[in-house]
């Protein structure tokens, strides 16, 4: 799967349940893709969708964040798919600033909900298949 989409999936804890059921909905397509996560996203998600390839990194206040960003830095991720609670307050709101910050620097695809991320998947897996039969 050399060729495939990396795809950089966060979730805040008020909204992890809603990026395992994205990728339950989304499986299939996500199965084409790499994915990697933040720790405890991606442990959540791997228990519901264990057959996915998908690399958890740590914990977003641990350093997974800057894990992710370091990656989009090096030009490793293809999106972020990253749902944000609005409505907490987050002790390292530094940290997924910094991360989005990144994602618009190095012009990274970002979706922060749910409707936006189902668009954006879409989207670039109909660009990238209409790349691989170019």
């Amino acid at each position: 799967m050399s060729d495939a989409l990396t795809i950089a999936l966060v979730a805040h804890d008020q909204k992890k349940d809603d990026m395992v059921a994205f990728a339950r909905r989304h499986t299939e397509l996500l199965s084409r893709c790499r994915l990697v996560a933040t720790g405890t996203t991606g442990g959540r998600i791997a228990e519901a969708l264990p057959t996915l390839d998908l690399t958890r990194l740590r914990s977003g206040p641990l350093g997974g964040d800057q894990q992710i960003g370091a990656m989009i830095a090096e030009g490793g991720i293809d999106a972020l798919v990253f749902f944000v609670d609005p409505l907490t307050p987050m002790p390292h709101d530094v940290d997924v600033k910094a991360l989005m910050r990144l994602a618009i620097v190095y012009d990274i695809p970002m979706a922060l909900n749910g409707a936006t991320a189902e668009t954006l998947l879409n989207a670039l897996l109909a660009q990238h298949t209409e790349k691989a039969h170019a």
